[in-house]
């Protein structure tokens, strides 16, 4: 046995193997980048969503009574409760007035005072002598019957189709001065902020390229 085997074997320093030095170089997302990206996903969605219900509100009321031939109306009372409550939007189709019968709901003008847009059942069809149709009607809540005998004078009247509930609530709501300066400012806004934070995350920050070029060695060797 010689002096060397006695002595005992001198461990040099460990050194990591480069996958480990690359994962010890990784640093976790920082919270303020993972709010700044849920807050631009979040602004955006809502944008989107705004732009979508607005444009798809301003189709339906302006442009598809015009070209589909239909009407909407909001009702006002609640004579025609439960089916059509206050605030509910009623959408009519034209319906031949010879084809009008005992049942259907109608939107008509009254023609009593101020000749005002109803919408009620009609309960009872009448010819007239001079082949004109004329009915009577009646609200669902109302005890009863309209106090008048209405003369349909065009060719077709506007019958119910579809209601669709609280609908006209939320067009009031958007019509009121607090919500559409909100509407005007807050939406253009959102997007900004989207897009200045869509902006910042793809901006790397100081620390991104020296570990980038880090981890570039690292591969390397």
């Amino acid at each position: 046995m010689s002096i060397l085997d006695t002595l005992p074997a001198r461990r040099g320093p460990v050194l990591a193997a480069p996958a480990d030095r690359a994962t010890a170089e990784q640093t976790p997302v920082p919270t303020r980048r993972i709010l700044r990206r849920v807050a631009a996903t979040g602004a955006r969605a809502l944008t989107t969503a705004l732009v979508i219900i607005t444009a798809a509100v301003f189709l339906f009321l302006a442009v598809g009574p015009r070209f589909l031939g239909y009407q909407t109306s909001t009702m006002l009372t609640g004579s025609m409760s439960p089916l059509i409550n206050p605030g509910d939007v009623v959408v009519s189709i034209k319906t031949p007035t010879a084809q009008v019968k005992a049942g259907d709901i109608i939107t008509y003008s009254i023609p009593v005072d101020d000749h005002r847009i109803e919408t009620h059942r009609v309960t009872e069809v009448i010819t007239n002598t001079d082949g004109t149709i004329a009915v009577r009607t009646k609200g669902d809540a109302n005890t009863g019957a309209d106090p008048w005998t209405a003369t349909l004078q065009d060719d077709y009247v506007h019958t119910t189709a579809v209601v669709i509930p609280h609908l006209g609530d939320a067009i009031r709501a958007l019509s009121e001065p607090t919500v559409r300066t909100a509407l005007l400012y807050g939406a253009p806004a959102l997007l900004v902020i989207a897009l200045l934070t869509s902006i910042w995350r793809k901006t790397p920050g100081p620390a991104a390229a020296p570990a980038a070029r880090n981890r570039g060695r690292d591969d390397q060797g």
